[in-house]
């Protein structure tokens, strides 16, 4: 990952309602929910909602997938794992005794 991407993404999740989406996302796994869904689960309207999915979508945080009328998102971990490897690159000085655990979890697949 480049530093415009880092930018984009945490700029995208530096937004509480964002933050909250991506995380549910993360926690419902790779089949994702229908953007209705999320809405509803998090007590937003659905057209701030899409507003905010839009805006994950951008910085490629998250994936869409049309299933008829229906929109269906789900987080890319592939992006997220990037993110966290970007912003443990030259983690604490290149000490890697101290630095092992992070990268071993950030390579891990889910």
């Amino acid at each position: 990952m480049d530093q415009l991407s880092a930018l984009d993404a945490l700029s995208a999740l530096s937004h509480e309602t964002r933050l909250e989406v991506f995380r549910l996302l993360v926690q419902v796994g790779p089949s994702g929910l229908p953007a209705g869904d999320i809405a509803e689960n998090l007590s937003v309207l659905q057209n701030t909602m899409s507003t905010h999915l839009s805006i994950l979508s951008r910085a490629g945080l998250v994936k869409r997938m049309r299933e008829g009328r229906v929109i269906r998102y789900c987080a890319d971990y592939e992006v997220m794992r990037s993110l966290i490897q970007y912003l443990l690159e030259d983690c604490c000085a290149g000490d890697k005794v101290i630095c092992r655990p992070f990268m071993k979890m950030a390579a891990s697949k889910c």
